[in-house]
């Protein structure tokens, strides 16, 4: 089965080197209060005082780097791509969007304030997460269920 939308295969291996890194930058940025020196820029935004406002792009790489990691690890063909892949990744994927809305009304309800802004940082990256545990794990159990049909 040929699907048009999904990167090859190789790009599977990519994401996940891609994506430690990109993971401990948004850990340390977010906790640690870290941050590159050298991504310190005056940056265009909406302000009240002025247009531009000074800041550091340390977070917004992060966000970018885990987001393309996610997504050529959760978008990438398998080594057989045949229709049953297909209906795992479309399952996993309409499951992802119910759990990740799920998360969301619960943050909605239960979280206020500045942590309700934390909560929407990690909402951004959990449609991704999900999909990608639920897909593996749905390829893993199919996998080991024609295993254990073929002895």
């Amino acid at each position: 089965m040929e699907n048009r939308f999904l990167l090859p295969h190789s790009f599977q291996m990519v994401g996940w080197i891609m994506f430690i890194p990109f993971l401990f930058l948004g850990i340390a940025h977010l906790y640690f209060d870290f941050n590159f020196s050298f991504l310190d820029f005056h940056l265009p935004a909406y302000s009240r005082d002025s247009l531009y406002t000074k800041g550091n792009l340390t977070d917004e790489i992060a966000a970018l780097g885990l987001i393309i990691s996610l997504m050529m690890i959760g978008f990438s063909k398998e080594k057989i791509e045949d229709e049953q892949i297909a209906s795992l990744r479309l399952d996993s994927l309409q499951w992802s969007i119910y759990v990740n809305y799920l998360v969301l009304v619960l943050a909605i309800i239960f979280i206020h304030g500045m942590g309700f802004l934390v909560a929407m940082v990690y909402n951004m990256f959990t449609v991704l997460i999900f999909f990608i545990i639920r897909f593996r794990w749905a390829v893993y159990r199919e996998t080991k269920l024609l295993n254990n049909q073929q002895l």
